[in-house]
Parts: C-alpha cells; structure tokens; sequence
C-alpha cells in the first residue's frame, strides 16, 4: 500500500468519524420480507486464525462471489461519500449489485476494503438476503480488474446498531489486507431495519 494510498484511506477513516457516518442505507422503506430478518448468532463471531498472504497492487474490484450466501455479483459498482457526509450505497434498481466504497482500498491491497450490499429494498429480496448463512472460514473471492482474483477467508461477524456503527474498526487503516462485508439487519422497524451486520475477512490468497 502507497504512502498515498494510506493517508487517502485514514483520511476517509477520519472523514467518516467526523462525519458519523456508517453504512446504513440498505434495506431503508422495506416491504413486508419475503425471507426472516437478518441475524447472526454469537457463535458466528468467534475469531478464526487466517494465514496471512502478501497484498496485491491496486485494481479495482469487478465481480464478488460468496458462496455459502449464494452471491455472484458483476459488475461491482463504484460507491463514494453522498453530500451528508455518509458512506453511498446501492440504489434500489441495483439491488442485485455489490459496492465498493472507492475511497479506501481496493480488494488484496494492505487495508480494509469496503464491500456494501443490500439485504432487502421495497421491492424485495436482493444480493445480501442469505447473509444469515456466512459463516467463520467461508470463502469470499473477488475478480479483480488486473486479472487477478483475491481469496479471503471471514474471520468474523458483528451485529451492531446502526447509532453505533464502528466507524473506525471498519474503515480504518490496518497492517494487513482486510474485506468487510456490509449489510443491514434486524426486523424491520417503521419500514427500517436498525442494525448493520459487518462481515471481516482476510486475505489468504
């Protein structure tokens, strides 16, 4: 990872501290759900113990495959800050879509980058519905723009209100390359769901 590319990421980081921002658009004036709110078990968060691969050079990511939720996502859209200061998500007509956030790092750099989905829109079910199934030690692969494919395993998962989005756990720098896996959770609630579900993993190819 360059000096440059750093200091864009801990910037973003600090931006978005600043800002209070979080991922948390996914999922917003939901209809009635065709499939049971999303949830993850403590279990589920029990850390796992990687092995660590050397990070690739920056190149955007162009498809996202989780196979244990049943995700195999082209194109990957581009996703930047919106004019509140918040992190952009998906609109609905791309529910079938993931995100990446393009401020940060791009999948196999040193860093975390950010992939964002949703759960379910107004008008149904979309790319993140069986996140409930990802478990410690799936696979996420990512198609990157280089030819070549990064290979993460999850590490852990994580529950959280959306008024208490780990803003810098998510988005701020770390020393090895890192993916999180962002989507909304919870029972909807006024046409809402209040809680993100964030999915850690580490790049091990």
């Amino acid at each position: 990872m360059s000096r440059t590319r750093a200091a864009r990421s801990a910037a973003a980081a600090l931006f978005l501290l600043a800002a209070g921002a979080s991922a948390t658009g996914c999922g917003s004036d939901a209809a009635q759900p065709a499939t049971p709110p999303p949830s993850i078990s403590a279990a589920s968060s029990a850390p796992a113990s990687p092995r660590a691969a050397a990070p690739l050079p920056a190149s955007r990511p162009v498809r996202v495959r989780i196979p244990s939720a049943g995700v195999d996502a082209a194109p990957v859209l581009d996703l930047g800050l919106a004019a509140d200061g918040s992190v952009e998500v998906p609109s609905v007509a791309d529910a079938d879509r993931i995100g990446w956030y393009d401020k940060g790092v791009t999948p196999g750099q040193t860093g975390p980058a950010v992939l964002i989905g949703h759960f379910d829109t107004v008008e149904g079910p979309a790319v993140l519905r069986d996140v409930s199934k990802v478990k410690v030690g799936d696979l996420v692969t990512v198609d990157r723009a280089d030819g070549r494919t990064a290979r993460f395993t999850v590490r852990a998962l994580e529950q959280v209100d959306k008024k208490t989005f780990p803003t810098a756990k998510v988005y701020g720098d770390t020393d090895r390359p890192e993916l999180r896996i962002i989507t909304c959770g919870g029972a909807l609630t006024g046409g809402h769901r209040p809680d993100n579900i964030i999915v850690y993993a580490d790049l091990v190819a």
